[in-house]
């Protein structure tokens, strides 16, 4: 009895030497106590290094889908896989030139840009202050007839026709393809219908959009536009 009673007058004091940090584990008859290992001395000046709660804020978003206007302005379509990334005829060195340099950049629009030349349109788009032009690509001249190239190519004035038929005042955005009407330099109107995601001037699809240069807004079209007679 008497041990027993020293004992627990030991254990006693022990508990008062350690009052909170102490634990204790049992070993037979012997009691063992290991103190609590004392927090970490915090650095003055510096955070606790505490795990964040939730997302992070300004976390990266997917790309938005469809065009979009603005400063965050990018081209959209199909057909825009088809500019180079990098260099001449990107969306990035486009957008530094003036129009008619920008089309004669572009490996898309080589038989625009010559086109431009022959009647002799390339100073008064360049001069242009804002204008938009729906440029028909390599792929669309080549669909026209033979009879209708030889045509154009010997009557400078019918191709200059043609071609203004394509240029519209001003920067036509996006959201001003919808539905509608624009008159041309030509002096005719294009008939402009957006259905499904899809934009089309007249029977024309737009294969790549909302291409900004210095002067000017480039739309990519799979057609070369003909004014009404």
């Amino acid at each position: 009895m008497k041990t027993s009673l020293l004992a627990s007058a030991l254990a006693a004091v022990a508990l008062a030497a350690f009052p909170v940090a102490a634990q204790a584990s049992a070993t037979g008859s012997v009691l063992t106590f290991t103190p609590a290992p004392e927090p970490s001395e915090m650095v003055p000046g510096e955070p606790s290094e505490a795990p964040s709660e939730g997302p992070s804020e300004g976390a990266s978003e997917g790309p938005s889908e469809g065009p979009s206007e603005g400063a965050a302005a990018v081209p959209f379509g199909p057909g825009c896989r088809k500019l180079p990334e990098t260099g001449p005829g990107s969306p990035v060195e486009i957008a530094k030139e003036k129009v008619a340099t920008a089309v004669e950049q572009s490996p898309e629009l080589s038989q625009l840009a010559e086109a431009l030349k022959k009647s002799e349109l390339v100073e008064q788009l360049n001069s242009a202050d804002g204008v938009t032009v729906f440029a028909p690509t390599n792929e669309a001249f080549s669909a026209l007839s033979q009879d209708v190239k030889d045509k154009l190519n010997s009557d400078p004035a019918q191709l200059k026709k043609v071609l203004t038929y394509h240029v519209v005042s001003g920067k036509v955005k996006p959201s001003e393809l919808q539905s509608g009407s624009l008159e041309t330099l030509e002096g005719g109107k294009l008939t402009v219908k957006q259905e499904n995601g899809e934009y089309t001037v007249n029977d024309a699809k737009i294969v790549c959009g909302n291409l900004p240069t210095a002067n000017a807004v480039i739309y990519l079209v799979d057609k070369v536009l003909v004014p009404p007679q």
